[in-house]
């Protein structure tokens, strides 16, 4: 039997939270094809939840490899987020050492990716690197449900622990936003699990610093 992996993450672009990137494995690929995949983003949370538990019987072997923010925002200092990317791909494929590995392609030119990816790596693995691969090949979808479910687990796991409604994470969430706005009219800066180096969360705070001084200027 041919060792398959497919890698995906989830939370990649979240302003919020981890970013999970996980790696499922099986020696038969047919098995995961039986469960009906597809991608995790067009499938509610009930139903990632209960094909998780189908995927962690049925595959040889799953990896979560999980960054949080602060560790994104330190490496964003002197990598672009592709480069962190590629490196946790290689990671995750190091604990798995399939002799076959579909990938998910963040960078906009799939090869590219791949060739990143394959130097950083130190095994013979044959690499298939596309977008869109959680669509097109089973055991990516695989991958992409078992990140989403762990990315969600871990916002509701930050959001009893800090007792604040975040939304999903991602900056389009008006949930996201509308807490980025209120933490920032109170504090500083933000707290550890939000990614300091992201657009939304700069702009934010400098429109607040801005804003700060206008009023300090109106009372001299």
């Amino acid at each position: 039997m041919v060792l398959i992996a497919g890698v995906d993450e989830a939370g990649k672009g979240s302003v919020i939270g981890e970013m999970c990137v996980s790696g499922v494995m099986t020696s038969d690929e047919k098995v995961i094809e039986r469960l009906g995949l597809r991608d995790s983003k067009k499938l509610t949370r009930k139903q990632r939840q209960k094909l998780a538990v189908r995927i962690e019987k049925d595959a040889d072997k799953i990896i979560v490899l999980t960054v949080s923010a602060s560790q994104i925002d330190e490496l964003r200092k002197v990598m672009t987020m592709n480069r962190i990317m590629v490196l946790c791909t290689a990671k995750v494929l190091e604990e798995l050492k399939p002799e076959i590995a579909y990938l998910d392609s963040p960078d906009v030119k799939p090869e590219r990716f791949k060739e990143h990816v394959a130097k950083s790596y130190r095994h013979n693995t044959e690499i298939i690197s596309e977008h869109r691969a959680d669509e097109n090949y089973p055991i990516v979808a695989a991958a992409s449900i078992i990140a989403k479910v762990e990315r969600d687990r871990l916002i509701e796991d930050l959001k009893e622990r800090t007792g604040y409604e975040i939304g999903s994470g991602y900056p389009s969430d008006p949930k996201t936003k509308r807490f980025m706005e209120e933490w920032i009219q109170t504090h500083e800066t933000y707290p550890s699990f939000v990614r300091k180096t992201w657009k939304t969360a700069e702009r934010l705070l400098q429109e607040k610093r801005a804003s700060t001084k206008l009023y300090e200027q109106s009372r001299c």
